[in-house]
């Protein structure tokens, strides 16, 4: 492939991301599982192995062991959200009686910008019944296969992780397979980092989510704002999706807020606090805690965010980062694929390639020297975990 012409490497690469991306779409109903599972098994790839070489448990028993803490988890995770709704259920009464407040507030204040009496406004909203009606039929049908599908998934998730550990040295040997021996060094240094990334990544928002969790709800409930501790929950998962699951956070929150308040200034507080907490997890907390040592700039994390939502839906959401970071290592490795990592990283250039030349190369000295300026830690290979 070297000795092909420029031009026709780039078609081929565009190609491929084309094909890529059709496939994505066609099978997302096998891929997204498949790649949960993958990175869910790579987190559980510590507690394997210790049980296999430490508790000596067997290699079937540590697997079931492993998955058995992980449901265990999940279980938890299930039960809280699930006592957080059935209080909010029991608010219903009063929930009702504050959202028609709400509705008859907003209504008088439309009244007086449009000159719209509450009548006429009521007739409007009547003449949309039908399209209304209409369109919850459709999204209550495409609930009911949501939550068909969310089964699927779960019911293949821990058969894809047991598989994945189970066969995981006949699933590197087959890796290994398709390249030279003369770049084995350089498929294991990606698979090294790529299984240190997914777990610093993965286990730093795990923490993340706790918290925020406990931060965001504690100060909500000091203040007196009620289901503080869901709002703070329902925030710290959603955040997990970059930045476009803040902003349905604080939707979330402040209609949560409306809901459970005659008055208004519970929704400035709710938003007072979310902003500090962000400030804190973005600035202080999370850098702290992830400390990845690969960089995705914003625009390639927005565009990835969007992409995959439009592809897989909200999980595809979730996955896209660490999709997206494991894709970087990848092409940083590979030398017809550099560009590509260049276009992934947030190495940015103090200086104008168009002025400076040499920043046009991909050298590794010019590598080092912007990881150097954008703040960035090198890539560090020793320490091997055993596969």
């Amino acid at each position: 492939m070297d000795r092909m012409p420029l031009t026709v490497r780039r078609a081929i690469e565009i190609m491929g991301l084309y094909f890529l991306g059709t496939i994505i779409i066609v099978a997302k109903d096998i891929i997204t599982p498949l790649l949960m599972a993958f990175f869910l098994a790579i987190m559980l790839l510590p507690v394997y192995r210790f049980l296999r070489n430490r508790a000596k448990f067997g290699e079937v028993g540590s697997i079931i062991l492993s998955l058995f803490l992980l449901f265990l988890v999940l279980g938890g995770l299930i039960w809280f959200f699930s006592s957080q709704i059935g209080r909010v259920v029991q608010d219903f009464p009063q929930i009702r009686e504050n959202v028609t407040l709400h509705l008859n507030n907003l209504s008088h204040w439309f009244e007086t910008k449009t000159g719209l009496s509450t009548r006429r406004q009521t007739e409007l909203i009547n003449q949309q019944n039908e399209k209304v009606l209409a369109w919850a039929g459709g999204m209550l049908g495409g609930a009911a296969s949501s939550v068909t599908g969310i089964f699927v998934f779960i019911g293949l998730l821990p058969i894809y992780i047991f598989l994945l550990l189970f066969y995981k040295n006949l699933l590197l040997r087959f890796v290994f397979l398709w390249f030279p021996k003369d770049n084995h060094q350089k498929v294991e240094e990606a698979m090294r980092e790529s299984e240190v990334i997914i777990k610093s990544y993965l286990g730093g928002l795990l923490i993340q989510i706790t918290y925020i969790t406990i931060l965001l709800g504690g100060i909500l409930l000091v203040i007196g704002i009620k289901h503080a501790i869901l709002i703070g929950a329902i925030f710290a998962i959603l955040n997990l999706i970059p930045y476009v699951g803040a902003l349905i956070g604080n939707l979330i929150g402040v209609l949560l807020t409306l809901s459970s308040s005659q008055e208004l200034w519970p929704i400035i507080a709710v938003l007072v606090t979310i902003a500090f907490v962000q400030f804190l997890d973005n600035n202080i907390l999370m850098p702290r805690i992830v400390g990845s040592k690969v960089k995705i700039n914003a625009l390639v994390t927005i565009i990835g965010v969007i992409i995959a939502g439009a592809m897989a839906g909200v999980s595809g959401m979730f996955l896209s980062l660490p999709v997206i970071a494991v894709m970087k290592i990848i092409f940083d490795r590979t030398n017809n694929l550099k560009q590509w990592g260049v276009l992934f990283g947030d190495e940015k250039p103090q200086k104008s390639p168009m002025s400076w030349p040499v920043l046009r190369l991909g050298s590794k000295k010019v590598q080092e020297k912007l990881q150097q300026q954008n703040n960035i830690e090198p890539t560090d290979t020793k320490g091997k975990p055993t596969p």
